[in-house]
C-alpha cells in the first residue's frame, strides 16, 4: 500500500488538475445537499427550542364561537396555571380608512411563558381596559402614535404603545391583518362578540411537569369528548409551519439530488477523461510488472483524495448556509433558525455524494484496470466491452445503497422513491436516445458536404462519446426546462392571482339582523354592486365511520379537512361554483336527518364514499351526518366556498353568522369599506386584495428559493458540459491532427464540431421540452397546486441559452486540439 500511495501522490501532484472537474462536480452537488438539510434542520430545531414559548405554555386548548364554561376552566385550572386569549379578526379606524387587523384579547395571565414588550414610549407595559397596544405596521398605516385613539367595534380605545415582541405570535397562526392586543374587558367594551361571530378561544396551561404534557393534554381531552375542544402541546407548536417547512424542504431537496445526480454524469465524464489521458502511464506500469489490483489501487487513492476535498468544501459550505441566509434575508425567514452545526444532514449529504462519486467513477475505473500493455504499441481506440459481472454487481449494490439512503432520509418517502425512479429512468431512455442517435447517424446517406458528413460521422465513430453526451446534456437540458416551467409558472400565478370575477370583499362576523342594513351600506357605496350572503359557523370532523379522530394514531396523508376547525354551512340548493361528482343534492324541501357535503378530494383523502356517516361537533355538540353528494369546487375563483355543507333543518338551529361577499367595481373599495365601517362598526372586511399581496409575497419567497436551487443546478449542468467535452478531447484532437495532415483549415475542423454540437443540442431541445414540461407541470399541479402557466417563450429563451452554452463549450473545448503539432500529436498517439 505504501507504494500505492507514493506512486498515487506522485501522480497527483504532476497532473492532478485533471480531476479538477471531479473536485468541482461534488463540491455543487454536497453543498446543495447539505445546504438545504442544515437549513431545514436549523429551523426545525429552532421550533423544537421554542416550542413553549410559541405555543404560551405546554398544553393548548382550542374551541371556536365560545368561551370555556366554569367546570371547564376549573379542570385546565387543575392541571396547572392558565391564561385565555380570544382571537378574531376586525376592523380598527382612526377616522379614516378602516384597517383589518387581528385582534386578540388576553387576561392578566397571558404571556405564561416569555414576555410581552412594548417599544420605547409606551405609555405602559400592556393594554388594560379601553387600551390596545398595535403592531407599528398598523400604526404606519393609520397615522397613529401612542396617546391616539381608534375605533374597533363599539369602542373608542386608546393606543398605549407599539408592539415590540409578542412571544406566541408564531404559534397563533396565519394572520390576515396586522397584530393589535387589548385585554378581555377592552374586549368586551367592542361588543364584537356575539352569537355566531367567528372567533377562537386559547387556554394555555403551563404544567408543573412539562413532560407530562402528552398525558395531561389526552385525559383532559378525554375529559371534555364532544364539546368541540382540540388540544396541541409544546412540541407540535406551529405544527402548519412545521409541515410547510417539511415539505418546501423535502422539494428542494429533490432539486438538491437532481443537482448531484447530474453532477454523477460529470463525475463520471471527468474520471474517463481523466484516465483516458493517463492509458500509456498504466500501459508502462504493467511493462514494469504492475498487477491489475495494484493500477486500480493507484487511481482509486487520487479519486478518493480529490473526492475528499470536494465533498469536504461542499459540507463546509451548506453548513454555513444557516450562518449566510440568517445575515442575507434573515427578517424573511417565518422563523430565525438555530444556528449550529447539523451532523444528520451533513452525514447524509457526504455520505450520497461518495456513493455517487463511486457509482459513476467504477466503469472507467474497470476499464483502466483492464488496460494491456500493448497499448503502447498500438492504437487505443478498441472496441468498447460491457463490464465484467462483478463490476456490474457492485454498481448496482452502489445503486441500491444510493437510492434506499435517498428514500429513508426523505419526509415523504413515497415521493423521494417516484423521484429517484424517475432519474434513474431518465437517465436510461437518455443512454438509449444516444445509442438510438448512434445507429441512425451510421445508417443515415452520406451527404455530399463534407463538414456535415464528417459531423455525422463523429456521431457514431468508434471512440465517440455521443451517448454520454446524450445522457450528460439531456439531464441538464431537462431540468433546466422544468425549473423554468416552474419558475414562469410561479410569476404568472403571482401576476394573476386574482381572477377577473373575483370578489372585492368578504364581509365576516355579520349577524343575519344586519343583512339588510349591510346590503343598504353597500348599495349607497356602490350601487349595482352583487352581493353573496350564506349562514356560516364553526365545526370540525370528530368521526369518521363511527371512529373518532382523536383515537386515529394517525392522520391520512393529505387530510387537511381534520386538522382544526372549519368553516360550514348549509344550503338547500347546489351553491355556484360547485359541480356535484357523485350522489345527489337534498331536495330544496328536506328536513330529515342531517345530509352532509364534503369537496371530493378531501372525502378521497379520508377514503370516504357516498353513504358513510361523519360525526362534526359543532358549538360543542356532535352533529351525526351522512354523506349524500361529493362536491368539486372551483377554488380559483375566490368567491365563497365550503368544504363541507350540511342540509338545512336540524343545524339551522345553531346560533350562527353570516358571511357575505361583494362584486363591486375596484374604485368603489374605499367608500365600501367606509359606507359598512360607519352603519356596522362590528361587521369585519376583508379585501381580497390584501390576502392576495400576503400570498404573493409567499409564493415570492418560494420562487427566490427555487431559482437558488437552480443556480446550483444550473453550475452542475455546465460542469457536466465540461466534463462531457473534455472526456472527447483525446480523440477530438486526433481528429483535428489528421483533418490537418490532410490540408483542412482550421475553420473546416472547428464547422465540423460546431455541427456536431448543433445536432446534439437540437435534438436533446426536443427531448428536454417533452421531459421537463412533464416534470414541471406535475411539481406546479400536484406540490404546489397552483395553475399551469408556463411562460413558453421563456422556456424557449432557456433552451436556446442552453444550446448556445452547448455549442460555445463544445468547439472551445476543441481549440486546444487545433494547437497540437502534428508530429508531437502523432508521437502521442
Amino acid at each position: 500500500m505504501s507504494t500505492v500511495w507514493r506512486l498515487a501522490l506522485r501522480d497527483l501532484r504532476r497532473g492532478g488538475r485533471g480531476l479538477l472537474l471531479l473536485a468541482v462536480c461534488l463540491f455543487l452537488g454536497t453543498a446543495a445537499l447539505a445546504g438545504i438539510g442544515s437549513l431545514a434542520a436549523s429551523m426545525v430545531a429552532a421550533l423544537d427550542a421554542n416550542g413553549r414559548q410559541i405555543l404560551g405554555g405546554d398544553v393548548e386548548l382550542l374551541v371556536s364561537q365560545r368561551r370555556a364554561t366554569v367546570e371547564e376552566l376549573a379542570a385546565f385550572a387543575s392541571a396547572g396555571r392558565v391564561s385565555e386569549a380570544i382571537s378574531m379578526r376586525a376592523m380598527a379606524d382612526a377616522g379614516g380608512p378602516a384597517t383589518l387587523v387581528d385582534l386578540r384579547g388576553t387576561d392578566a395571565a397571558w404571556p405564561l411563558v416569555g414576555r410581552f414588550r412594548l417599544a420605547a414610549g409606551a405609555l405602559s407595559d400592556r393594554p388594560r381596559g379601553r387600551e390596545i397596544a398595535i403592531a407599528p405596521a398598523l400604526a404606519e398605516r393609520l397615522g397613529v402614535k401612542p396617546g391616539d385613539s381608534l375605533r374597533v367595534g363599539a369602542a373608542r380605545l386608546r393606543v398605549i404603545g407599539l408592539i415590540a415582541d409578542e412571544p406566541d405570535r408564531l404559534g397563533a397562526g396565519f394572520a390576515l391583518g396586522p397584530p393589535a392586543i387589548i385585554d378581555i374587558a377592552g374586549l368586551e367594551a367592542t361588543a364584537l362578540v356575539q352569537p355566531g361571530s367567528l372567533y377562537e378561544s386559547r387556554y394555555r396551561i403551563a404544567l408543573p411537569d412539562p413532560a407530562s404534557a402528552g398525558i395531561v393534554r389526552d385525559r383532559l381531552l378525554k375529559r371534555l369528548a364532544g364539546a368541540g375542544w382540540t388540544a396541541r402541546t409544546s412540541d407540535r407548536a406551529a405544527g402548519g409551519l412545521r409541515r410547510g417547512i417539511d415539505q418546501f424542504g423535502q422539494f428542494l431537496l429533490l432539486v438538491g439530488l437532481a443537482a448531484l445526480a447530474i453532477a454523477g454524469v460529470g463525475v463520471g465524464s471527468g474520471v474517463a477523461a481523466y484516465l483516458a489521458g493517463k492509458t500509456r502511464i498504466i500501459a508502462t506500469l504493467k511493462v514494469l510488472g504492475a498487477r491489475s489490483q495494484t493500477i486500480a489501487g493507484i487511481f482509486l487513492a487520487q479519486l478518493g483524495i480529490v473526492a475528499a476535498v470536494g465533498v469536504t468544501g461542499g459540507l463546509a459550505v451548506g453548513a454555513a448556509v444557516p450562518w449566510i441566509i440568517t445575515a442575507v434575508a434573515g427578517a424573511a425567514l417565518p422563523v430565525p433558525p438555530r444556528l449550529a452545526l447539523y451532523p444528520v444532514p451533513l452525514a447524509t449529504a457526504a455520505l450520497l455524494a461518495v456513493l455517487v462519486a463511486l457509482l459513476f467513477a467504477i466503469p472507467a475505473l474497470a476499464r483502466a484496470r483492464d488496460v494491456p500493455a500493448a497499448t503502447l504499441l498500438r492504437d487505443a481506440l478498441a472496441p468498447r466491452r460491457w463490464p465484467a459481472p462483478v463490476i456490474i454487481a457492485l454498481m448496482a449494490a452502489l445503486a441500491a445503497a444510493l437510492v434506499a439512503l435517498a428514500v429513508l432520509t426523505a419526509s415523504d418517502r413515497l415521493l423521494a422513491l417516484g423521484f429517484v425512479g424517475a432519474v434513474g429512468a431518465l437517465i436510461v431512455l437518455l443512454w438509449l436516445v444516444g445509442i438510438s442517435l448512434r445507429f441512425l447517424a451510421s445508417r443515415l446517406p452520406r451527404p455530399k458536404a463534407p463538414l456535415i458528413r464528417l459531423a455525422i460521422a463523429n456521431l457514431h465513430r468508434p471512440g465517440a462519446q455521443t451517448d454520454r453526451l446524450v445522457v450528460a446534456l439531456g439531464l441538464g437540458f431537462s431540468l433546466f426546462v422544468a425549473l423554468a416551467v416552474i419558475d414562469s409558472s410561479l410569476s404568472s400565478e403571482l401576476r394573476n392571482a386574482a381572477p377577473a370575477k373575483a370578489p372585492r370583499f368578504f364581509a365576516i362576523d355579520l349577524q343575519p339582523d344586519d343583512a339588510v342594513a349591510f346590503r343598504r351600506a353597500v348599495d349607497r357605496a356602490a350601487p349595482g354592486a352583487t352581493i353573496e350572503t350564506l349562514p356560516s359557523l364553526r365545526g370540525s370532523i370528530v368521526a369518521l365511520r363511527g371512529q373518532r379522530v382523536a383515537d386515529m394514531k394517525t392522520l391520512p396523508e393529505g387530510a387537511w379537512v381534520l386538522r382544526g376547525d372549519r368553516t360550514i354551512t348549509w344550503s338547500a340548493t347546489l351553491p355556484p361554483r360547485n359541480a356535484i361528482v357523485a350522489g345527489q343534492w337534498w331536495p330544496s324541501n328536506y328536513r330529515g336527518p342531517p345530509l352532509v357535503s364534503l369537496e371530493d378530494k378531501a372525502a378521497s383523502a379520508l377514503g370516504l364514499k357516498i353513504g358513510d356517516s361523519v360525526t362534526i361537533s359543532v358549538l360543542g355538540v356532535d352533529v351525526p351526518a351522512r354523506i349524500a353528494a361529493l362536491r368539486k369546487i372551483d377554488w380559483g375563483g375566490l368567491g365563497l366556498n365550503f368544504a363541507i355543507i350540511f342540509s338545512p333543518g336540524y343545524i339551522e338551529e345553531a346560533p350562527h353568522g353570516l358571511l357575505a361577499s361583494v362584486y363591486a367595481a375596484p374604485a368603489h373599495d374605499g367608500a365600501v369599506a367606509r359606507s359598512v365601517a360607519a352603519a356596522l362598526p362590528s361587521v369585519t372586511l376583508i379585501r381580497v386584495g390584501d390576502v392576495i399581496g400576503q400570498l404573493g409575497a409567499v409564493l415570492g419567497q418560494v420562487a427566490v428559493a427555487i431559482r437558488a436551487a437552480a443556480a446550483v443546478t444550473v453550475a452542475a449542468g455546465i460542469a457536466v458540459l465540461i466534463g462531457a467535452v473534455s472526456a472527447s478531447g483525446r480523440a477530438r484532437r486526433y481528429d483535428a491532427v489528421i483533418l490537418k495532415l490532410l490540408g483542412g483549415s482550421r475553420a473546416q475542423v472547428l464547422g465540423a464540431q460546431a455541427i456536431e454540437y448543433a445536432i446534439l443540442s437540437l435534438l436533446l431541445a426536443v427531448v428536454a421540452l417533452t421531459i421537463g414540461a412533464g416534470a414541471g407541470w406535475y411539481v406546479v399541479t400536484q406540490v404546489f397546486a397552483i395553475g399551469w402557466a408556463p411562460r413558453w417563450d421563456t422556456v424557449a429563451a432557456t433552451l436556446v441559452a442552453a444550446m448556445a452554452v452547448t455549442l460555445g463549450t463544445g468547439v472551445a473545448g476543441s481549440l486546444p486540439a487545433l494547437r497540437a503539432r502534428p508530429a508531437e500529436a502523432l508521437r502521442e498517439l
